[in-house]
Parts: structure tokens; sequence; C-alpha cells
């Protein structure tokens, strides 16, 4: 067994904050770490909207390079980042518990009288343009990209009258800014999880690591991303995902799939006991693709292609 656990990282601030709670619960267990921070693709190119960049794997292709090459021994993701289909030989051994999933709105000072209808909004999130739309029809967005601080200086800027964070990012940074809760939006699949990836060669360090896994958080962002990868079919969509455990044990989840512009939206919402030889994600994405979510798909990649 290596004396000291290589975590690699995205360099962002809240990325390196991920890493460390990662190497917490490692040192907790008795563990040396060693934090190695990567420039990722998607954080060299922060003028093009996400959807332009070939969008899969573009935060979490560099880590899984350094991964196979043995440059790091574990890699830390924001999960909402990371493919439904992973590289060979890469695989997630381990989800920390998850915290805070919303997605929340933050105006400049300037826009504090503005209704949510006459909101410029930066964002260059497919989904939650989509899901905005659902709500109050067409608006102005501008594109925004970079962490958390560099988004909040483009807004102060000017960019726009408001910008969409992950509240998990927020809390994370321990960030002093007011922002709104938004109860008509559904999170990404998986969002507010920290993930780790590893070797699946490195069979004895993986089963280390595992030791820090959440069960109940790994049980339902399984689903999500089930759901997910079955609607998608390798085009990204605005698509939302939340499961959640109830004080009663079952399973409460709620997916949706709309069109671009928002105006069409399909609904999945079940509570069950959970059974783990069934793959309900990928049962509940079958039951919209039949419901009319196979021809929005196609809808979708025909404008975004």
């Amino acid at each position: 067994m290596k004396s000291i656990i290589r975590i690699g990282t995205r360099k962002s601030p809240l990325a390196l904050w991920q890493a460390e709670s990662v190497a917490s619960q490692l040192e907790h267990l008795g563990h040396s770490t060693e934090i190695v921070p990567i420039v990722s693709s998607g954080d060299k190119n922060l003028k093009k909207p996400l959807y332009d960049l070939g969008i899969t794997g573009v935060f979490t292709k560099d880590l899984d390079i350094a991964l196979l090459n043995n440059q790091i021994d574990i890699a830390v993701h924001s999960l909402k980042d990371v493919p439904t289909q992973l590289p060979q030989n890469i695989e997630l051994i381990a989800f920390l518990e998850r915290d805070f999933p919303q997605d929340v709105l933050v105006r400049r000072k300037e826009a504090k009288h503005l209704s949510m209808e006459e909101l410029k909004l930066a964002t260059s999130s497919l989904r939650r343009r989509a899901f905005w739309m659902k709500n109050f029809g067409k608006q102005e967005f501008a594109d925004i990209r970079g962490n958390v601080q560099t988004r909040l200086k483009k807004l102060d800027g000017g960019i726009a009258d408001a910008t969409l964070f992950s509240l998990a990012g927020l809390k994370r940074m321990e960030m002093d800014i007011e922002f709104e809760h938004l109860p008509f939006m559904l999170s990404a699949p998986a969002q507010g999880v920290i993930a780790v990836a590893g070797n699946s060669s490195n069979i004895e360090l993986n089963t280390l690591i595992s030791n820090i896994n959440h069960r109940p958080t790994e049980i339902c962002v399984t689903i999500e991303r089930q759901f997910l990868q079955t609607l998608e079919g390798g085009c990204t969509a605005p698509i939302g995902a939340f499961a959640s455990f109830l004080d009663d044990g079952k399973i409460h989840f709620q997916g949706w799939l709309c069109s671009l512009d928002g105006t069409k939206c399909l609904d999945k919402t079940e509570v069950f006991h959970y059974t783990e030889d069934i793959n309900y994600g990928e049962n509940f994405a079958k039951n919209l693709l039949e419901q009319g979510g196979k021809e929005l798909m196609q809808e979708i990649k025909n404008t975004l292609n």
C-alpha cells in the first residue's frame, strides 16, 4: 500500500476545497495524503459555452489521463461534471454525503428591484436556461464561465442582472452573499456531490478509499445518473433529476426533460422501496422516452448539431 495517497484535483478554489475534504476524511482514518492540482481542459477555455466544447468529460479528462499514467492515485470531482460513460479502467469508488444540491439566484445590487421575468440571466447551462424559460418564458441570456469568484466578478462587471449557482459551491466557499432559493428549478443529476475516481487496476487502494463512501448518497446519485445516461444517448440536453431518501426509508425521485426553450417538458415522479437489483433510473427514463421523450431528444439533437 502506498505511504502517501496522491489526490488529483482541478485548480479552482472550490475543487481544492473538495480535494481537501477527501484528504481530511482519509487522514481521519490514518492515511497520509498529498494534493496534486491539475489544469483541466474545461478551465483552459473560459470563452466557449460548455455545450460548444464537446461537453463529455471536459472537466475530468485531464484527471483521467493523470490517473491512467500513475501521476495521481485518485481524482476528486464534482460528480455532476463526470460523464455517465467512464473511460476504460476508470471507476468511481466513493461518494461523499450530498449537501446543498439546489440552484440559487444571485443578483447584482442594481437588479434587486427587477422581477424574475425582467432579469437578463448569465448562465451557460442548457438545463438552467430551459428550466428558467419553462417558468418565465423567453428571456435574454448571457454566457458565463469560470469559478465562483470569476463569475461573481463578471456579474459585478455588468454581464447580466443575475446568475445561477449551485448552493453547494457558495456554502463550501463560505461566500457571504445574498441569494434566492428557486423551488421551481430541478437540480442537475448528482449536483452537490463530491466523488472520488480511481484506476480500476488499483484494487487494494480503491477498497481502502471506499471506506469513506456514503452509501445512501451513492444509491441516490446512481439512480439519477442512470436516468441521465438512458435519456442522453451521448447528447447534452436540459435534464434534471433528484432522488432522496424519505423518513420511512422509501426513495422519492423526480426527473425532468425539457425542450431547449422550456416550452415542452416531461416530468417523472416516483416514490418507491429501493431494491438493489433494479435499474430504477433506466426504467424511469425509458418511461419518459415512451411518453414523447424520444421525439424531444431528437429535436434537441437536431437543434444542437
